[in-house]
This record gives C-alpha cells, sequence and structure tokens, in this order.
C-alpha cells in the first residue's frame, strides 16, 4: 500500500505463528549461498555496501567507507521506502529498548524486534523491501521483557538472543529454527538472568552475555558451539569464594551471589589476540559501597577472554568501589594509533563516569585518559600512570573519593557529576581511522543523592530491598549530548547537545558525515568535525536505534529501525503495534 509516497509492505498471515518459511522464499533468494565466515568477519569493514555485525566491524568502529552521500548533498537525503515490522505488543509504557539495527548482506536485510522475532527482507531493488521470512520463536509476554540490542550472522545461521532465556539458530535461507537452548536462568533468589545484549560471533563460537546485574544477578560470558548450541565455557564478572579476585568483596554477606557485574553491550574482538573484549557493569547493591567493601572485581571494567577457553587474560578496572552506578559495559573500540611516535593497537572507550580511556588491548595496560564531560566532579582526575582516580587508596575498604559528592551511610544530599546515565552508557560510539576522531553520543548533567543502607536477607544472602533505607534522588543540568574526541591528543574537539537523552548512538562515513537519532523521531546528520548539524528527518515515532549505511550497486542508503511508541501513528496507518524501518537515499 502507499501513502505519502511511502511504500509499507504489510503480511498480517505472516504476523502468527513459531517459524513462517511460508512467505514464499523467492527463487532469487534461493540462488543466493555465500556465507558469512570467519575471513569476511575478520574483514567486514572492507564490505562497505555491507553492515555484517551490530557493531560494524569486529573493532567496533562503525565506520564506513561509503561516500556518496557526503556534506555537500546529505541535505537532498529522502525517504525512499518504509516496511511495517510488528514487536510493539505488551510494552508499557515507555515503550521497547529496542537499541537496534539492521544487519545487511548483498541486498537482504536481517533484523529483529524486542520480542525475539527475526526478519529476513529483500531490499535489492532499492526503492521497496519484501519479506523474505518472518521467524517468530514463541516468546511468551508475561514475565518478559521487550528488549533487543541486535542478532549476528554465521556462515547460513543468524542468532538470536530472546527475552526469555534461549538463544536460537535460524537457517538464513529458509528461515526455520535449527537449534533452540535454554541459556539464562533464574538464580538462586529470584533474580532472573537477561540477555540485554546482541550476541558476537568469534572463531566459530557464539558469545552470549548475562545483563541483568541491577537484578541482583552475577554477569557472565559464555560461549556456545555455532552449529549446536551447546555450551562450551562460562566465565562470571563476580568471583566466588576462593577464585581470583573474591578478596576484593570483603562483606560478610555473601554480597558476591547477588553482585551484579551485568554485561549487557556486545563486546569486540581482537583476532590477532584472539582475545574478546567487554566492558562490565557495577556492582551491587548499586549505591551502597558499604554494603560490600573493597574494589569489588570484576564490576566496572574491562576484561579480555580467551575466545576459545573462556579464560581471563586481563582486566582493567575503571572505578573501584563505584556508588554512581557508573557502569563501563558501552562499546570498547578497537584501532591503531601512534603514541608518542610509536603506533600501538590500542582500544578506546568512552567511560560512563566521564572520562575517555586508551589502553593497550593486548595486556589491559592504561595509556592515556581524558575528560569528555562538561560537568564531573566526583574525583578530581586520573593518575597519569595507572588511570585510576587520583584520591583511590587500595589500602581503603572503602573509598571516599570526593567526599563532596560521595553520598555514604547517614550522609544528606550530595550532588556528583555527571549523572548516573552517564556520558556516554550503552550508546554504540564510533571511530574514523582516517582522521582519528572518536564520536560518543548520550546524556550529561548530574544527580544528588542521599547516602543509604541497603540490607541483606542474611548472612548467606539476597537482596532486601524492602527493609532498607529509602534513596532519594534528583536530577539536574540533563541534557542530550554528542562529542568528537582526538583519540591522539585526548581532547574534546566538538561538542553539540539537545534537550533529551540520546538512546540511540553514532555511525561516522567516509562521506564526513556522523549519523544519530533522537528519540522525538529526527534522524540527524552532522559535519564529522564540527558537528554542525547538516540534515534532519523526523519520521514521527520514537528512535533508539543507530542509523547505519549500505548500498545497493551504486547507490548508497541509510536505514534506521524504530522502536518505542508512536508520537504519530496514524501517519503509517494507524498500526500502534508496529515498528518501522526507515530507509533513505539521496534524489
Amino acid at each position: 500500500m502507499r501513502r505519502s509516497g511511502i511504500v509499507t509492505t504489510i503480511t498480517c498471515a505472516a504476523m502468527v505463528g513459531v517459524s513462517f518459511a511460508a512467505l514464499a522464499l523467492s527463487a532469487q533468494a534461493a540462488e543466493y549461498k555465500m556465507t558469512v565466515n570467519r575471513d569476511r568477519l575478520i574483514n567486514a569493514a572492507n564490505e562497505p555496501q555491507n553492515w555484517l555485525m551490530m557493531n560494524g566491524d569486529y573493532g567496533s568502529t562503525r565506520y564506513s567507507k561509503l561516500a556518496q552521500i557526503n556534506r555537500d548533498n546529505v541535505k537532498s537525503l529522502r525517504m525512499v521506502w518504509a516496511l511495517a515490522l510488528r514487536g510493539m505488543q505488551d510494552i508499557g509504557q515507555n515503550g521497547p529498548e529496542n537499541e537496534v539495527n539492521p544487519l545487511i548482506d548483498n541486498g537482504f536485510m536481517y533484523t529483529s524486534d524486542g520480542w525475539g522475532t527475526v526478519y529476513k527482507i529483500d531490499v535489492r531493488s532499492g526503492d521497496h523491501g519484501e519479506f523474505v521470512w518472518i521467524a517468530d520463536p514463541g516468546v511468551k509476554h508475561e514475565g518478559n521483557i521487550p528488549q533487543t540490542r541486535g542478532i549476528a550472522l554465521w556462515e547460513d545461521l543468524v542468532i538470536n538472543n530472546l527475552p526469555d532465556g534461549r538463544v536460537i539458530a535460524i537457517n538464513r535461507d529458509s528461515g526455520e529454527i535449527v537449534w533452540d537452548k535454554q541459556i539464562a536462568r533464574p538464580n538462586e533468589f529470584g533474580g532472573k538472568e537477561r540477555f540485554r545484549s546482541a550476541p558476537l560471533v568469534a572463531e566459530g563460537d557464539i558469545i552470549v552475555a548475562n545483563g541483568s546485574g541491577d537484578a541482583g544477578t552475577r554477569g557472565w560470558l559464555a560461549g556456545l558451539d555455532a552449529r549446536t548450541g551447546n555450551e562450551l565455557w562460562r566465565w562470571y564478572a563476580i568471583p566466588k569464594p576462593g577464585d581470583p579476585g573474591s578478596e576484593t568483596w570483603k562483606d560478610k554477606n555473601n554480597a558476591w551471589k547477588t553482585g551484579g557485574g551485568g554485561l549487557w553491550q556486545t563486546g569486540s574482538y581482537d583476532p590477532a589476540n584472539k582475545l574478546t573484549i567487554w566492558g562490565t557493569g557495577n556492582p551491587v547493591p548499586l549505591y551502597d559501597p558499604q554494603a560490600r567493601p573493597g574494589d569489588n572485581l570484576y564490576t566496572d571494567s574491562a576484561v579480555a577472554l580467551d575466545v576459545n577457553t573462556g579464560k581471563l587474560v586481563w582486566y582493567y578496572q575503571y572505578l573501584p568501589n563505584d556508588a554512581w552506578d557508573y557502569d563501563e559495559i558501552g562499546i570498547h573500540m578497537l584501532y591503531d594509533a601512534n603514541i608518542n611516535g610509536e603506533m600501538r593497537k590500542v582500544m578506546g572507550h568512552f567511560g560512563r563516569n566521564g572520562f575517555y580511556y586508551t589502553l593497550d588491548r593486548a595486556n589491559g595496560s592504561f595509556i592515556k585518559g581524558g575528560q569528555y564531560v562538561n560537568d564531573l566532579n566526583w574525583t578530581k582526575g586520573l593518575d597519569p600512570k595507572t588511570g585510576k582516580p587520583v584520591e583511590y587508596d587500595p589500602k581503603l575498604d572503602v573509598q571516599t573519593y570526593v567526599p563532596e559528592a560521595r553520598a555514604l551511610r547517614g550522609d544528606g544530599m550530595k550532588r556528583a557529576c555527571p549523572t548516573w546515565h552517564g556520558g556516554v552508557a550503552h550508546q554504540p560510539t564510533a571511530y574514523n581511522p582516517v582522521k582519528q576522531i572518536a564520536y560518543g553520543v548520550g546524556a550529561e548533567g548530574c544527580f544528588t543523592q542521599n547516602g543509604a543502607e541497603f540490607k541483606f536477607r542474611s548472612p548467606d544472602g539476597g537482596l532486601d530491598a524492602k527493609n532498607s533505607e529509602k534513596r532519594t534522588y534528583t536530577s539536574d543540568l540533563y541534557y542530550g549530548a554528542i562529542t568528537s574526541y582526538d583519540v591522539i591528543n585526548h581532547k574534546v574537539l566538538a561538542k553539540t547537545v539537545t534537550d533529551i537523552e540520546i538512546r540511540s548512538g553514532a555511525t561516522v562515513t567516509a562521506g564526513g558525515l556522523v549519523f544519530s537519532a533522537l528519540q522525538d523521531g529526527w534522524v540527524v546528520a552532522y559535519d564529522d568535525e564540527k558537528l554542525q548539524e547538516l540534515w534532519r528527518f523526523n519520521v514521527g515515532t520514537p528512535l533508539k536505534g543507530t542509523p547505519v549505511v549500505y548500498a545497493i550497486g551504486p547507490k548508497e542508503f541509510l536505514v534506521v529501525q524504530s522502536s518505542g511508541r508512536h508520537l504519530h501513528p496514524v501517519k503509517y496507518d494507524n498500526l500502534e503495534h508496529s515498528s518501522y524501518l526507515f530507509v533513505f537515499a539521496l534524489n
């Protein structure tokens, strides 16, 4: 059907049931046999016509070599088609946390919605999209949360993490579910493990993560066999007694059992060292560091695991004994940089705590750090040798940092910057390897909270929120921000702000553009050096996914997926239970 120049394809019969190969697999689709193998993933940056991984490549740089859409002509970018998906049922007041972008492989688009349904779409015509198949794994809505940060492609499979703790593999040609494994489960206290990140495939293993640390579970990474789904290894972010790092949990209430450290944004992969590098979440209880004295390893850290064994090779903890919810699950970008005249293989990270960090990616050693948010008061700076906050004292069980910003038990309201949402939290970041500029998207501002004691059920563990002291908090100076950062000299080059927090992320292109999206429906293009706004278009529905670019033949396209409740659902046939793909190209 056509409305106002927009093509919207809806296949109602395909929206019911478990798996639908019956959405007529076309002869053209059946002829397509090229699979996503190891070499293609390692060299994904050299296929700019495609977008094979959630964050663009193994280095998570989200950089595209496409340049047809550029600074000079982006003002002529227009929507060419839109396609209605489902996934908006039973989503609650704030909508689903569908911070997802599609994957594209030679004219076919793959994506998911918050309830775990996967879609394969033929986009080869350039002017519309047609469903090839829709695979619905039948997730029960009751007791589950509609959330996705994406899928993964491997050989002839599409891999998806589900809200009910299952991981599935779907045949990319037929849409049939090949295997279905229950991986995440409740813990002994009833805390529910959940997948909140996209799977990552490396060396034939599927790496999945428990991201439900704040619900009182232990974050973990697990490696699954891609052909069977069988679990090969598991590593816990919170060590049990006797394991390395357990000595940094000095409480007497078995806090490690519910210690948090969830991993809820997809990690990166270093093929040369066969290391997968992820960020870990905050310790739990979140805001009472006295409940869990010690550094609380391996929370608020970057961790590097041997992809074949799941063994921890190195870690770097950004913030020991956190009290502000500055978890560091955000993207860890891998790139080469000239450090003091020497080319080094490094890792760059926009910390939620307001600093940009450069680490050696082979061993995790600190190289350099610098502030990128406007307001920061929880520490007076980073130690130039270690990168730890200058106030950090390894002899203390409970850190003090800057007392005026750190609310401990019995303290009244104290103001800390940045806000608990950080500068950049989960939002996908980007890196231009030619200009050596990194781009961070998120929120800035401050928050105020009192000190409150959090209680445990017993010395055997378990969180007792009901009988804990009341925590009160407020936010101020709260706004969205996009920052461009010189990773060599560690300084902010430009910053642009928005009225509301940005839940999307950034994609940067050789055309001199940074693309992002806003929750009030705007898709926006910025100059990649000055962050001057060059183009915007409102799709009429909230956006939390990051735009990505791809090409069909010589023509470049931009695509973004919607995820929130519709601001103006009548604009798209009043389909209030649909999310959308929106595709743009030059006139």
